[in-house]
């Protein structure tokens, strides 16, 4: 956790030094970043608090499809060769503070950066691979397996001496909606780590190492 911790410090002198036109912004627990059908004119940069993306069917069923942590970007669409409508909704979970970037701006940054224009690339490559991984992971994973996976990567677990981290409050709905399962699943399965002692409620949800054992088990 570390090297990703060092990449997001590095990527915010990174924002500073490309000279962007920015504002800083404040987003309350539950008020949105963007809604899906907006037009996609910014992009984000999370400083802190947390976030996810939404989406909702045309039959009105809403499932959250990413959560998203200090340090991503928000909002990425905006930069394609056509500005066009928001594909998602981004909500805050908790109190955010946020860079907020308009799309030309973005662009220019980007082709007369190269340091930033670097960055940004890596960002989308990594988000890439974790859909990918999500992807893969409700395919072939069983819905226990998935929670512990979603579970551990909001940890974001790295260092190999860190055997414990306190995650913010989430809802069994919101876990449900991400691994595609129902709430009383995700209740059942908590309820087992809990016993098993590889997680802790209080306040927060405090994730044991030992959770690894869910995805390593077959």
């Amino acid at each position: 956790m570390a090297d990703l911790k060092e990449g997001r410090l590095i990527s915010v002198e990174v924002l500073a030094k490309a000279g962007l036109a920015r504002k800083t912004v404040q987003v309350k627990p539950r008020r949105a970043f963007f809604r899906q059908g907006d037009v996609a004119d910014c992009i984000y940069y999370l400083e802190s608090g947390r976030a996810k993306l939404t989406v909702v069917s045309n039959q009105g069923k809403e499932a959250t499809i990413a959560l998203l942590s200090p340090g991503d970007f928000i909002g990425e669409e905006a930069i394609a060769s056509t500005a066009g409508l928001r594909m998602a909704s981004a909500t805050a979970i908790g109190s955010c503070t946020a860079l907020k970037i308009e799309r030309a701006e973005m662009i220019r940054a980007m082709r007369e950066d190269q340091g930033f224009s670097e960055m940004f690339l890596k960002f989308l490559l990594a988000r890439s691979m974790r859909t990918q991984a999500d992807l893969i992971d409700q395919l072939f994973n069983s819905s226990e397996k998935r929670l512990a996976r979603i579970l551990l990567l909001m940890a974001e677990f790295g260092q190999p001496d860190e055997n414990e981290t306190l995650i913010p409050k989430i809802t069994q709905e919101t876990l449900a909606e991400m691994i595609g399962t129902t709430r009383s699943r995700v209740s059942f399965f908590m309820n087992r780590f809990r016993k098993l002692g590889f997680i802790e409620y209080n306040g927060g949800i405090r994730i044991h190492k030992s959770l690894l054992n869910v995805i390593l088990h077959d």
